[in-house]
């Protein structure tokens, strides 16, 4: 069924009442509870998180926001979610992964198609609807068949290139889209003080963890020596309660049965203030191999949702131990906004502070005195510029 086909479903809402729309978006199914007017680009942007589907006019003049929808390019700004009961909608995100790009996004990066980018997701998208739908598009047809983006740093011969030279590259059709599949979507917080910290909801959480598909957000691996004997840290590892307070900003809040856990957790890094339900479970607790495996997946009153996939493995050293760990990282909504850089800085900064209260307990016998805290914003920043120039120094 085509967009124009598409015969929305009868909706008389009142005023403020929430409507509830399932649909499919990059191969994942979704169900969103929604204010009748809500568009389809704010839904894919505020309640899913899929912030690249930019908004430019905001009249369907621009072309910025195209998506596919039901296989057509269709204007997000134009369409109220709701109108979209059932549909299938791929957005940029699923075109192609970071690691194995679509060929029309590698084409787009080979001919410096793109100048700030704003407009680069429409093109991206209208340019796949046109090659999906006219594979022969004869060579001067393409700066008319593509005017419907408009391209703000004048770019378009490039743009123009680009896509002859993916249609070039297959003539017999464009690939289809190549990161589309069952993952976590997580909205964006809305309304809410910079400075304020939200408190946890107490709802139940989900209790089942499904790690997305494709590459993590971030991959962390560390390895960091501390002065107690590895039996001595197994004995803090073989008490979860014990090891939960030795997590940075972390509290369990309660054992589920079969090694699942709920608990608590805060993450704050200058004005982006984060609380965390959530749930994990424990995979492997093999203290021979000295190695331990941990699935976890938490959720903040906005949206934002973080996952992981961690093991951590002990190595007598001497006298003492060297704590490895592990972490492939998948984040959505506000929390994916920190980046790849500083995400991976701050993992590394709250495994040094988890290593040096395992230290702490275990030399103790007893959790250490307070919470942990996460590292802050003024820790984390001079704390990577010096490492920035240790590592200068070394190159030198």
């Amino acid at each position: 069924m085509t967009t124009a086909e598409r015969q929305p479903r009868p909706v008389r809402a009142e005023p403020g009442e929430l409507v509830e729309v399932s649909f499919t978006v990059n191969g994942t199914e979704t169900t969103l509870r929604l204010p009748a007017r809500v568009t389809l680009s704010d839904a894919l942007r505020d309640h899913l998180g899929l912030t690249g589907t930019h908004v430019g006019c905001e009249h369907g003049v621009c072309g910025m926001c195209t998506v596919l929808v039901d296989g057509e390019a269709a204007r997000a700004c134009l369409l109220f979610a709701i109108q979209l009961d059932g549909a299938e909608i791929t957005t940029v995100e699923g075109l192609g992964k970071p690691g194995d790009l679509h060929p029309l996004q590698r084409s787009f990066g080979r001919n410096h198609a793109l100048q700030c980018g704003f407009c680069t997701p429409g093109f991206l998208m209208s340019s796949y609807d046109l090659l999906a739908a006219k594979p022969e598009v004869a060579a001067e047809e393409l700066p008319a068949e593509l005017s419907g983006v408009i391209c703000r740093c004048t770019g378009y011969r490039n743009i123009v290139t680009a896509v002859r030279e993916t249609q070039e590259e297959f003539p017999e059709g464009i690939p289809a889209p190549g990161n589309c599949g069952r993952r976590a979507l997580a909205g964006r917080s809305a309304g809410q003080a910079a400075g304020a910290l939200p408190e946890a909801e107490e709802e139940p959480v989900a209790t089942e963890i499904v790690l997305p598909d494709g590459a993590p957000t971030v991959a962390v691996r560390i390895a960091t020596g501390i002065a107690v004997e590895d039996s001595r840290v197994w004995t803090v590892f073989d008490d979860i309660q014990l090891l939960a307070r030795c997590l940075p900003g972390a509290e369990l809040t309660g054992e589920l049965g079969d090694n699942l856990y709920s608990g608590r957790a805060r993450v704050s890094v200058g004005p982006v203030k984060l609380a965390f339900n959530g749930v994990a479970k424990i995979l492997e607790h093999d203290r021979e191999a000295g190695r331990m495996r941990v699935l976890a997946q938490g959720q903040d009153t906005g949206g934002a949702q973080t996952q992981a996939d961690i093991e951590l493995r002990t190595e007598a050293s001497g006298d003492g131990t060297v704590l490895h760990a592990d972490a492939k990282v998948y984040l959505t909504g506000r929390i994916a906004q920190f980046g790849r850089a500083l995400a991976g800085d701050i993992s590394r900064r709250m495994f040094e502070q988890f290593a040096a209260a395992v230290a702490e307990a275990a030399q103790s016998g007893r959790a250490p005195e307070g919470p942990v805290k996460a590292p802050s914003a003024v820790k984390l920043m001079f704390g990577t510029l010096l490492d920035r120039i240790r590592l200068a120094f070394r190159r030198r």
